[in-house]
């Protein structure tokens, strides 16, 4: 059965100008081998009427009749003076009537549905429709689930399932096939279909995608999300609660290269790999979960420290966070990575202060491991450490990498601090390890205290191998630590823990002649960053010297350090002690290189 059957309606819910039914009668014209009139017959009595289109806004609804009807002149056919496309000024996403576009059965959507996270389109009928992708998820923060590209989604996946049998097929914004809360939209559409054809084409500006072999990858379109193509079909033939079949294929490269494989490949053509979907996140993305029972078998940070908060969101940084100090309500703010600012912390002001949290930095001195729950851009390197209170986007400003941070220490209204951490897991160090716990340092080697614990956590979430074994599961939850097998194996660790943590927090860390030299006088405003030849020129005269290209590209979370430090500062006027802290950063990022190869070096991962 192909488009030109004349059982077959065609719907696009978000039609703009026509685009895509444009393009289906192209292609069923081909069919005809422009054989005129049969063509001019079929037309009349089959195309039109099975041709649909939803379209909310009156200008492209218009623009749409207009391009069909020229493409229709072209190929030798005049519509009747009663004839009218049934393209109509809707919102497909409302609860639709018996009348427009629905008398007939729908057996093919397709389309290019709007992405919109902030949509006001909300009514009760696709709401009730999208409960099915959100049952079950214990999330804080599911309103991506509402953006308007899945609720076509879900209107599409209706249609079909009112019809017994079809095909949906949309380019669309690709988070929904990793993305960690749409398991349960995944979980439904496998349910829904019999296969699943996922065509990644990848160019996701925000997680800054790259090609297999460090190429340039490069979006589609003009936007900054990734793209991809999906094929759900329903044949109303498989068995009742198997999962779809699930085919993935993938493409990387840059535009021009895509363009031109989608124009000369067809589904027959393409190399697909059939997916296992046991996974409880049903991916519809390769997954590599071999070590997952080794990986279990370690302790989760959220876990060890189960008082752990997000990040604070004042929803107005631009008079809430500055670079010096405010008169009322001031506090140290980790904004970003060797960024620390201050915050008007005024509860009134402050959207997501998160102050019963918070708190427990205020109270008393306290140290907290900076990480995030999962990871939709680059490869887990989401690790920090702070003294103070922190930004949501602290280690990343990507709205699913949410920084959270977890206090060694909890502070009561008395004043009294106690470890933030879990008995059981301490249990099973000491039995592990034969390491008593102690809450103060003690000078002997058999006891450890909750500082020791936090540099062995440290030292292991900062070896690229151990970032590298578990990469898949480093990105859909809070990383797992596994227990040291013995003491000698944990004091290593926490040594060279000790030392990224150190030198994180800048302590005792002072400039080095012949690293980040800073020799040009000048204004010291910063103009642009820019890097060539081992210099960061933050204007046309003057420039940091021997900075080398790694520590340039560092990447902490979602950032360079080098390179984010300097584009926040774009117009200030950099004093001594701004370049003096930008040289500590340098020397430090160099450190944090050296010190994750010593990790390494011990082969534990």
């Amino acid at each position: 059965m192909g488009l030109a059957d004349t059982n077959v309606s065609i719907l696009d819910p978000a039609t703009g100008t026509g685009t895509f039914l444009v393009e289906t009668v192209k292609h069923i014209y081909d069919k005809f081998h422009k054989k005129n009139e049969r063509w001019q017959k079929y037309v009349h009595k089959h195309l039109i009427p099975r041709l649909v289109g939803f379209e909310i806004l009156t200008e492209p609804c218009e623009m749409a009749h207009v391009n069909l009807a020229w493409l229709l002149q072209q190929t030798g056919v005049e519509l009747a003076s009663d004839q009218r496309f049934r393209v109509h000024r809707i919102n497909a996403l409302q609860e639709p009537s018996s009348n427009i576009g629905h008398n007939s059965s729908i057996m093919v959507v397709v389309g290019n549905p709007p992405y919109n996270v902030s949509t006001q389109n909300r009514n009760d009928w696709i709401d009730g429709l999208m409960v099915d992708y959100k049952k079950g998820l214990n999330e804080r923060n599911i309103q991506p689930l509402s953006d308007d590209y899945i609720k076509f989604i879900r209107y599409g996946q209706y249609v079909i399932e009112k019809n017994g049998t079809g095909i949906l097929a949309y380019i669309s914004n690709n988070s929904f096939i990793d993305g960690l809360i749409h398991r349960q939209m995944r979980k439904t559409l496998l349910k829904a279909f019999d296969k699943i054809y996922i065509f990644d084409l990848h160019g996701n500006i925000n997680r800054k995608e790259t090609a297999p072999g460090g190429g340039k990858d490069e979006n589609v379109f003009n936007i900054r999300q990734g793209v991809s193509i999906n094929i759900f079909i329903k044949t109303g033939h498989k068995t009742k609660n198997a999962p779809a079949t699930i085919l993935h294929s993938d493409l990387y490269g840059k535009r021009a290269e895509k363009y031109d494989f989608l124009s000369n490949n067809a589904l027959r053509t393409m190399s697909w790999r059939k997916l296992d979907t046991g996974d409880d996140n049903y991916f519809f993305v390769p997954k590599d979960f071999r070590h997952k029972e080794e990986y279990e078998q370690g302790f989760k940070v959220d876990e060890l420290f189960p008082v752990n908060s997000s990040g604070i969101k004042t929803h107005d940084d631009a008079h809430l966070v500055g670079f010096s100090s405010f008169p009322e309500n001031n506090q140290r703010y980790a904004y970003r990575p060797f960024d620390i600012r201050f915050i008007n912390y005024d509860m009134k002001k402050v959207k997501r202060h998160r102050n019963e949290f918070m708190k427990h930095f205020m109270d008393g001195e306290n140290i907290g491991l900076l990480t995030c729950r999962q990871q939709s851009g680059l490869d887990f390197r989401h690790v920090f450490v702070s003294c103070n209170i922190i930004d949501m986007g602290a280690l990343s400003n990507l709205p699913s990498e949410t920084t959270y941070v977890f206090p060694l220490y909890l502070y009561s209204a008395s004043g009294k601090r106690t470890p933030n951490v879990n008995e059981a897991i301490i249990s099973e160090m000491y039995r592990r390890t034969g390491l008593r716990f102690s809450e103060v340092r003690k000078k002997q080697a058999e006891c450890f205290a909750p500082i020791d614990l936090f540099d062995y956590i440290y030292a292991v979430l900062h070896s690229p191998a151990y970032r590298k074994r578990y990469r898949e599961f480093l990105k859909i939850d809070f990383p797992r630590v596994p227990y040291p097998e013995d003491a000698e194996w944990f004091w290593t660790l926490a040594k060279l823990g000790k030392k990224l943590r150190r030198l994180h927090l800048l302590e005792n860390v002072e400039p080095r002649r012949g690293l980040a030299n800073y020799d040009v006088k000048g204004e010291n405003v910063v103009l642009k960053h820019q890097y060539d030849d081992g210099k960061v020129w933050i204007n046309e005269k003057q420039f940091f010297d021997n900075v080398p290209p790694e520590i340039w590209n560092f990447t902490i979370g979602g950032y360079q350090p080098a390179q984010k430090w300097l584009k926040d500062r774009k117009g200030r006027t950099l004093n001594g002690d701004d370049i003096q802290h930008y040289q500590k950063m340098i020397l430090v990022l160099r450190g944090t290189r050296v010190i994750m190869s010593e990790v390494d070096a011990l082969h534990f991962f």
